[in-house]
């Protein structure tokens, strides 16, 4: 009898335990969901002042280049399980892997850059095995292939269209790609015969190959383009300039260059009328600049020479803040980094990068007068927005563009405009340091704050110059099942760099 009472005893704790561990579960989810709807409500009221703005004038012009293509987007894990299955990869080889040309090289890049949830855009040289990549992915399930408009620029130009400007795109494009794009938006650029096409492998948080295990959703595109690394429509883009005087200039898709077999001096040739595009700009034209993924550090230092001395601005996501802070600081490059790097880390890579192109612009702008200093910085991630902007410049409505840009985040990634409290994972604190340095002051994201904004002073040079930034972080809340991450950072930045016209 004893025996059954202390196993009764055992069971009835048992019981009551799962029942308080049920109901704190219970009491924890809707406090999650409760701040998730404090944030939502607050994000929303932002971005409702920004719409409600007098229009004062004709819309924003704003002129976007280079190249368009064809995206294929499939499902990763599905692609390689389907023909693959018995060649995953193991060790740590792909971490230098820059330009592809088989199909082991293939998967050893795709495993190292999805075990560490970060985003890559890689070239693979071997046209064949391209084209046969390509057929695989189109018979591996025909109905539920996607094929989408794709390309830095023709992503950008429907954005800022979307978000009420008026755009003129420098594009070559095919007859069938041509009915994608609005017909508002003006196009700088030859019809051709066929589109480039880029191969998109999109993964879920979760998903397995192997024993890997994505950390976050991403994409890993792959492609062997022929038209954009040249950037053919430049020279239309600069003839149309001259008539559109727009008031942004957005300057992407040059990572399409990264370890292309050019002939000797023609690529640097092509950056060189890139950067004449760039200072044949009158001064009340903001010139923007778009990082991508980079893994040539030549590529990268000809960027710093022709093309970073002379925006006004620069968008980018953690892993290319990343990259461009090593190559400015160490003349080297980096691949995958932290796929969730903290606010205070983030922030003090943003303002070593500033610093740096604060005092480039000052050593050598008495030479080149066509030189820009630097006035704005926006750095999406998987959790947040930062931008930071110089007080006093031309970027108007700082906290509205992260708001802007974080709820765009949504939006796209769920594929959906309406925003389900109940369909968001909340990656951030309720409060963040913002440095990694000792004291660093801490800010709070609440019903009072919900994208909270500050000023301070940055430091430079050797007369140790103080120039006043604002800086706004703004939370994204993260779609629990992603749709689509391709082209994410392309209509984030640009949504961004809308609300601040």
């Amino acid at each position: 009898m004893a025996v059954l009472r202390y196993m009764g005893w055992l069971t009835g704790c048992s019981v009551l335990a799962a029942f308080v561990s049920i109901i704190w579960q219970a009491f924890l989810s809707l406090q999650t969901l409760n701040r998730t709807t404090v944030l939502l409500s607050g994000l929303l009221a932002i971005e409702s002042g920004l719409q409600r703005r007098p229009s004062v004038g004709p819309a924003p012009k704003v002129a976007i280049g280079y190249g368009a293509c064809t995206d294929l987007q499939i499902n990763a894990t599905e692609f390689l399980e389907r023909y693959y299955q018995r060649r995953i990869p193991t060790g740590n080889s792909a971490a230098s892997r820059e330009i592809l040309h088989s199909e082991d090289e293939l998967l050893q890049s795709f495993a190292y850059y999805f075990q560490n949830g970060a985003a890559a855009e890689r070239m693979m040289a071997n046209g064949t095995l391209f084209k046969q990549l390509l057929g695989y992915a189109k018979v591996m399930d025909k109905e539920r292939i996607q094929w989408y408009m794709g390309g830095n620029a023709p992503l950008m130009a429907v954005r800022f269209f979307m978000e009420g400007a008026d755009v003129l795109l420098g594009a070559h494009m095919s007859k069938k790609l041509r009915p994608l794009l609005p017909k508002e938006i003006r196009l700088a650029g030859d019809e051709i015969p066929d589109d480039d096409i880029h191969l998109i492998l999109e993964y879920q948080a979760g998903d397995t190959w192997g024993s890997y295990v994505a950390p976050r959703a991403n994409r890993y595109i792959l492609h062997n383009d022929r038209n954009n690394p040249h950037l053919r429509s430049v020279e239309q883009l600069t003839a149309a300039l001259r008539a559109y005087h727009p008031q942004l200039l957005v300057v992407s898709g040059l990572q399409m260059m990264d370890m292309f077999s050019f002939n000797p001096g023609e690529r640097e040739a092509r950056l060189q009328q890139v950067q004449r595009q760039l200072t044949g700009q009158p001064p009340d034209t903001l010139n923007h600049f778009e990082m991508a993924s980079y893994v040539e550090l030549r590529l990268l230092q000809q960027l710093r020479q022709f093309v970073l001395p002379y925006v006004d601005s620069l968008g980018m996501n953690e892993q290319e803040l990343s990259n461009l802070q090593q190559v400015i600081s160490h003349d080297r490059t980096t691949l995958a980094t932290d796929w969730n790097p903290r606010i205070a880390h983030t922030l003090d890579q943003m303002r070593q990068v500033f610093i740096s192109l604060l005092e480039d612009y000052d050593k050598r702008s008495a030479s080149d007068s066509r030189r820009r200093r630097i006035s704005r910085m926006h750095v999406h991630t998987l959790a947040y927005q930062a931008i930071l902007t110089t007080t006093g410049s031309k970027w108007k409505n700082t906290r509205a563009a992260a708001a802007k840009a974080a709820l765009t985040a949504h939006r796209y990634v769920c594929k959906s405009q309406f925003i389900n409290p109940e369909a968001v994972l909340q990656v951030l604190d309720d409060s963040f340091a913002i440095s990694a340095q000792a004291d660093a002051l801490r800010m709070r994201m609440g019903a009072a704050s919900p994208v909270p904004c500050w000023r301070e002073y940055i430091e430079y040079g050797m007369q140790r110059q103080r120039l006043e930034v604002e800086i706004c972080v703004a939370p994204v809340l993260v779609c629990r099942e992603a749709r689509k991450t391709a082209g994410a950072g392309d209509n984030i930045s640009a949504s961004g760099l809308a609300a601040q016209l």
